[in-house]
């Protein structure tokens, strides 16, 4: 089971145990809310890619401005510990942000791991990771699972019954 460290020098100070064993650090981030196999799909791909995986979960108020008022559904503290439950995630941490790009400064990941959907090119954090000499890698996206289409079918269901 990982660890949520909401502390992110407590954090960089667990991950350098990696680094000093010359051990691979993988990150991603996301909203992570409604949590479906689509996202352990990604999160365990992700955590193929190296030997530790740190998750940045945006914060609640941070998933407000990115996706609307009624987001999220699920508090952040629930979804930092769902996360942790999960035996490919080492590390959970949260971050008040739109972009990682200050957690990012601080865990300094060898790999930053993003959905198939981003277009890598255009991600603002790809600079932080690639100047800490890490590189930016898209993990395939499976089509048909997102928590945009899920609720959305949740909300025709209920239409339909009303």
């Amino acid at each position: 089971m990982g660890k949520v460290i909401r502390d992110w020098n407590a954090l960089a100070a667990a991950l350098e145990e990696f680094r000093t064993a010359g051990k691979t650090i993988v990150s991603t981030n996301g909203v992570f809310d409604v949590l479906h196999v689509g996202h352990v799909r990604y999160l365990q791909a992700a955590r193929d890619l190296g030997d530790c995986l740190v998750v940045g979960v945006n914060s609640d108020e941070g998933t407000t401005h990115l996706k609307g008022p009624t987001r999220p559904f699920v508090k952040e503290s629930d979804r930092m510990e769902l996360l942790a439950a999960l035996t490919c995630v080492d590390f959970v941490t949260l971050f008040n942000e739109s972009t990682p790009e200050a957690l990012l400064e601080v865990i300094r990941p060898n790999i930053h791991a993003k959905g198939g959907d981003y277009h890598l090119a255009l991600l603002p954090e790809a600079t932080v990771v690639e100047r800490h000499g890490g590189k930016v890698v898209s993990v395939p996206f499976d089509e048909g699972y997102s928590t945009t289409s899920l609720t959305e079918r949740i909300g025709h269901v209920l239409a339909d019954r009303g």
